[in-house]
């Protein structure tokens, strides 16, 4: 069964989302993201994938405070991303309560050191956050989206493939908070080419029932977030993807 993570983006302490990652659609939501933990909590989440929007412009984490307090206040799994480079910044995130870590720049910029993570902290531990322009160019974005790398996805992957990875989450950012549905095709392409990998989809999911076909294509798990912030996801639509724990 798929698993569903939400999202919750932080930019100067607000909950937020973009168009197609462009600041100046940026759009601030009502909500504390611990309130908004306890919410998906409640409703048998067990991931939340916390992006850390003011580290992955800076190029280095943060809002390590929001980690802490979900952490503290919740049993959830903290997926976190945003501004991770150093050792350091993957040690005092999971000071303050990460239990993963996603990370993306710094496998442009430093390949040897993101392999190197994979190793040292673990691959159930280390996620490779590979999000592209769009599906046809395949060219990678980094650094909060806002540089274009001439790296492609495939001869990306194929380099941490061959060193260990396992998960990746990949974005076709010309879809992300769109509501214009997944790439589907981009996902069953990079499923054949990768079929040992675990795959988070993210971007474009609409609803429930982007969420059943990307489930049915064998999809390791989906992040979903405008979706839920602007109504057309309702947390009790998603019950039937948890697995109910027998005693």
């Amino acid at each position: 069964m798929i698993q569903v993570i939400p999202s919750i983006a932080i930019r100067k302490g607000k909950v937020v989302k973009m168009r197609k990652g462009d600041p100046e659609s940026e759009k601030a939501y009502d909500e504390n993201p611990l309130d908004l933990a306890k919410r998906f909590e409640d409703h048998g989440i067990e991931v939340v994938h916390l992006v850390d929007l003011d580290g992955a412009e800076r190029g280095s984490p943060v809002n390590y405070h929001v980690i802490e307090a979900i952490s503290g206040y919740t049993d959830l799994k903290i997926d976190f991303t945003g501004g991770i480079a150093t050792d350091g910044d993957i040690s005092k995130a999971y000071e303050y309560g990460a239990d993963y870590i996603t990370a993306s720049s710094v496998a442009v910029t430093n390949k040897e050191l993101f392999a190197s993570w994979i190793v040292t902290y673990g691959r159930e531990k280390m996620t490779l956050g590979a999000d592209v322009t769009d599906v046809k160019s395949m060219k990678l974005l980094y650094r909060g989206w806002r540089m274009k790398s001439e790296l492609t996805l495939f001869d990306h992957l194929d380099y941490f493939y061959s060193r260990g990875l396992k998960y990746v989450k990949s974005t076709d950012v010309s879809r992300d908070g769109v509501l214009d549905g997944p790439a589907f095709d981009f996902y069953e392409k990079l499923m054949k080419r990768f079929p040992e990998l675990c795959i988070l989809a993210s971007g474009g999911v609409r609803g429930v029932d982007d969420i059943k076909r990307l489930n049915d294509m064998g999809i390791f798990a989906v992040i979903f977030g405008k979706a839920y912030y602007e109504g057309n996801l309702k947390l009790k639509d998603l019950e039937q993807f948890f697995v109910k724990k027998t005693v």
